[in-house]
């Protein structure tokens, strides 16, 4: 389905056909979302492994560095990132070999020395949505506030959701300054292929966020299609407390900044 704009102001539409024609060449490939809880004190020990070694180790493997992040309120120690590949083959493939390296199986020894880096490894594969933009690994002009979001649609409203996003969402987010960086649906049906949409946008700093977002749920536009979609849905198009957001910030050796 594509966007249709007939109705939309001068200024939103000039937003809205740059971030279409952005978005026009699909992403085909297999992206990764990957969080690791660190060991209590290991988080800056498990930062170094991965700058120091591991995310050239990736590359080397097939596996392309997109971002990694730290969120801003950090209880848990963890380092969210995410990995892209050709394929979901290509992927088990890079894994594989990476897994199997008898430097990297040494290396990960040598760190450990002291006790092991992380508990708990987190992973969904995700493919992205046909109006996400390309996700291309780049750095501002100045620091940003990354943000991750995850929605649970309600039942059967996933479809929905996305068009809702697609066809005034993400429009409505650059008009306030907000950056879209990529949209994802998770592959597998275990992990919310039917129901979830789990996407990156990029704010100036955390407090730049909270006035674009502010400015987007005011605005008219998004009043009334938030409306029109829940009237015909009857309902919300997620479920309770199905909104997740993580502020982040960007590691230093992150490609994405």
């Amino acid at each position: 389905m594509k966007p249709t704009f007939s109705c939309l102001p001068l200024a939103l539409l000039t937003v809205a056909l740059s971030f279409t024609a952005a978005a026009q060449a699909a992403d085909t490939r297999c992206f990764e979302l990957r969080t690791y809880y660190a060991a209590p004190g290991k988080l800056d020990a498990l930062q170094a492994r991965f700058r120091d070694y591991t995310c050239k180790s990736f590359e080397k493997y097939g596996m392309t560095n997109i971002g990694y992040w730290l969120p801003l309120e950090n209880p848990d120690n963890k380092l969210v990132y995410v990995l892209a590949f050709p394929s979901r083959e290509a992927a088990a493939a890079s894994w594989k070999a990476f897994i199997a390296d008898p430097d990297r199986q040494a290396y990960f020894k040598k760190t450990e020395e002291n006790g092991k880096l992380v508990d708990k490894i987190e992973s969904v594969y995700m493919k992205a949505t046909d109006f996400s933009p390309e996700v291309k690994v780049c750095c501002a002009d100045a620091p940003r506030t990354f943000e991750l979001r995850t929605y649970k649609a309600s039942e059967k409203n996933l479809p929905n959701l996305l068009a809702r996003f697609r066809d005034h969402t993400c429009n409505l987010f650059a008009k306030h300054g907000i950056t879209n960086i990529a949209y994802w649906t998770p592959a597998d049906a275990k992990q919310g292929a039917d129901d979830t949409l789990i996407y990156i946008v990029a704010h100036k700093s955390k407090e730049a966020g909270e006035a674009s977002f502010k400015a987007f749920r005011a605005d008219p536009h998004w009043v009334k299609v938030k409306g029109d979609s829940e009237k015909a849905a009857g309902g919300s198009l997620t479920i309770k407390d199905g909104v997740k957001s993580v502020l982040m910030q960007p590691t230093d050796f992150s490609p994405m900044k």
